[in-house]
C-alpha cells in the first residue's frame, strides 16, 4: 500500500529500530479475513504504544486482495503501519519444487505409482491447493508401503539392498515368486530357469540382486530422459504432452508414452521448428543428458555433418529411441513393488479431501510492518 506521492506510509521514528543489532519481533497473521477487525484494531494500537521500545513487524496472510486492509482497518489504525507489499511464489510453484526435489529424482528409493499420484494432484487441484497436504499424503504413502508390503526391506540405499537380498527367508522369497512383474519375468524364460528361479532359493537370491541393479539403473535413466522430453515439448503449440514435467510424468506412469496420440503431434511439431528454436532446445537437452550421454556408445553420436533437416531429423530420432529406451512405465519393471506405493484408495481414505472455497483461489502473502 503507498500513498498518493508513491512513497510507503508515515513511519514512526524508532530509534530502536533502525539499530540492526535489534531484530524486530515478527508476528504472523495467517488468514487476515478471519480475524475480527475490531480485535485486529486494538490489537495494533496498543502496540503502536511500544513500538519504540520493542520494534514489531507484522505479516497479514491475505488471499484475496490488498485493500482487504483498508476494509478491515480504519484511517486513523492504517495510518500507524508503514505498508510494504510481496507476493509470495504460488502454491503451484511450490508444489513445482517439491516435486522435483522428491519424486522426480533417482535420490530416494520410495516411489508413487500413477494413482497415488493422480489421487495426490487432484486434492491439490480441484479441492484444497495445499501443499502441506500433499506432502502429508506422499508421508502417509510411505507410512502404509513400509507397514504393509514385507519387501520394502529392499527399499533403500542400492549396498544395503543387495545385502538385504542375501538375508531374505524362504517366505520372503516365496513372496517375491507370488509378485505380479515377477511372474511375467518368469515368463520370458527359458524353462530350465524358470524351474530354477522357483525351486532354488539361492539362486533367486542372486537373480534379485540382478533385478535390483537393473531397478536403480532404470530410475537412474528415467528422470534425465523425462526432463529432456519435457524440455523439447513444454513450449509447444497447445502442449500436446503437458506444460508441467509432472504433467509428462503422470503420463508416463500409466502407459508407454511414444504409443500416446499427443506424444505423435509433440514430436511432428518439433520437426517444424526453426533452426535456432531446435537448437537451444536440443543444447538445454544435452546438459540434462550429459551423464547419460557419456555411458552410452559413442558410435550413436559419430555423425557425419550434413544439411540442417537432415541433422534434426536425426537428433529427433535419437531423443525418440532416448524415449522408448528408458521412459517405460514402472509397472513393465520387475520388482517395481519393491519400491512403488500402489493403494491410491488408502491415499483418498485418509486425507479426506474438501471442496476449496474462491477465497482459496490465489493464495498470497501481505506484508506489513507497524
Amino acid at each position: 500500500m503507498k500513498s498518493k506521492t508513491g512513497t510507503p506510509g508515515k513511519k514512526r521514528s524508532s530509534p530502536v529500530r533502525d539499530d540492526p543489532q535489534q531484530p524486530p519481533v515478527v508476528i504472523i497473521f495467517k488468514d487476515l479475513e478471519a480475524f475480527n477487525p475490531k480485535v485486529l484494531q486494538d490489537f495494533i494500537l496498543i502496540c503502536s504504544r511500544y513500538v519504540e521500545r520493542l520494534p514489531l513487524m507484522f505479516i497479514f496472510g491475505i488471499a484475496t486482495s490488498p485493500s482487504t486492509i483498508q476494509h478491515m482497518l480504519p484511517h486513523s489504525v492504517s495510518s500507524l503501519l508503514c505498508i510494504e507489499l510481496f507476493q509470495s511464489l504460488s502454491c503451484t510453484q511450490h508444489l513445482a519444487t517439491v516435486i522435483d526435489k522428491l519424486i522426480l529424482t533417482p535420490q530416494f528409493p520410495f516411489k508413487l505409482n500413477g494413482k497415488v499420484m493422480q489421487v495426490l494432484m487432484s486434492i491439490f487441484l480441484y479441492h484444497d491447493f495445499s501443499v502441506r497436504n500433499f506432502i502429508k499424503g506422499v508421508q502417509l504413502a510411505l507410512l502404509e508401503h513400509f507397514h504393509s508390503q514385507p519387501l520394502s526391506v529392499l527399499c533403500c540405499k542400492k549396498k544395503e539392498a543387495l545385502l538385504n537380498v542375501m538375508q531374505l527367508s524362504h517366505h520372503d522369497l516365496e513372496s517375491i515368486r507370488h509378485l505380479l512383474s515377477f511372474r511375467r519375468y518368469v515368463e520370458k524364460q527359458e524353462p530350465q530357469e524358470q524351474l530354477n528361479l522357483f525351486r532354488d532359493d539361492t539362486h533367486l537370491k542372486e537373480v534379485c540382486q540382478k533385478l535390483i541393479k537393473d531397478l536403480r539403473k532404470y530410475h537412474k535413466n528415467y528422470y534425465p530422459v523425462l526432463r529432456c522430453l519435457h524440455t523439447l515439448t513444454s513450449s509447444l503449440p497447445r502442449y500436446p504432452l503437458g506444460k508441467q514435467v509432472r504433467e509428462l510424468h503422470l503420463i508416463c506412469l500409466e502407459k508407454n508414452v511414444w504409443e500416446n496420440e499427443d506424444y505423435q503431434t509433440a514430436m511432428k511439431l518439433l520437426k517444424m521448428l526453426a533452426k535456432d528454436e531446435l537448437i537451444a532446445s536440443l543444447q538445454r537437452c544435452v546438459e540434462i543428458l550429459q551423464p547419460t550421454l557419456l555411458e552410452m556408445n559413442e558410435s550413436r553420436r559419430a555423425k557425419k555433418l550434413s544439411p540442417f533437416e537432415v541433422l534434426r531429423n536425426e537428433a529427433l530420432e535419437f531423443i525418440d529411441g532416448l524415449v522408448k529406451s528408458h521412459l517405460s512405465p514402472p509397472e513393465s519393471q520387475t520388482l517395481n513393488e519393491v519400491c512403488y506405493y500402489s493403494s491410491s484408495a488408502t491415499v483418498r481414505r485418509h486425507l479426506n479431501a474438501t471442496p476449496r472455497t474462491s477465497i482459496q483461489h490465489n493464495p498470497q502473502e501481505r506484508h506489513f510492518v507497524p
